[in-house]
């Protein structure tokens, strides 16, 4: 019988739209200066914003540290676009 790990709590702590820490994280799935996109407890987190740097990441533990200049931050629900039959990518890049 496959034990079930309990989800963790997801938290955003944002310092002057230039430092961001994040807990509850699953996966960084992409990064760039200008983009990072992350799944989180709580459904994908799409950053946007300029010169955006991963400054720190544990997995073990859900953490990532961001800094550089945050533009935005979108949810987005994984498990609403599973059942539309769109992928969240598709829904993302419109």
């Amino acid at each position: 019988m496959e034990e079930k790990i309990p989800a963790r709590s997801h938290k955003l702590l944002l310092n002057d739209r230039k430092r961001a820490s994040f807990s509850g994280i699953k996966d960084v799935l992409s990064f760039d200066v200008g983009e990072i996109l992350l799944e989180t407890e709580a459904g994908m987190l799409m950053i946007k914003g300029t010169d955006l740097h991963v400054k720190r990441l544990t997995l073990e533990k859900g953490e990532v540290d961001v800094e550089g200049q945050v533009d935005s931050l979108v949810y987005s629900d994984m498990q609403k676009a599973e059942k539309k039959g769109t992928s969240f990518f598709e829904r993302m890049f419109r």
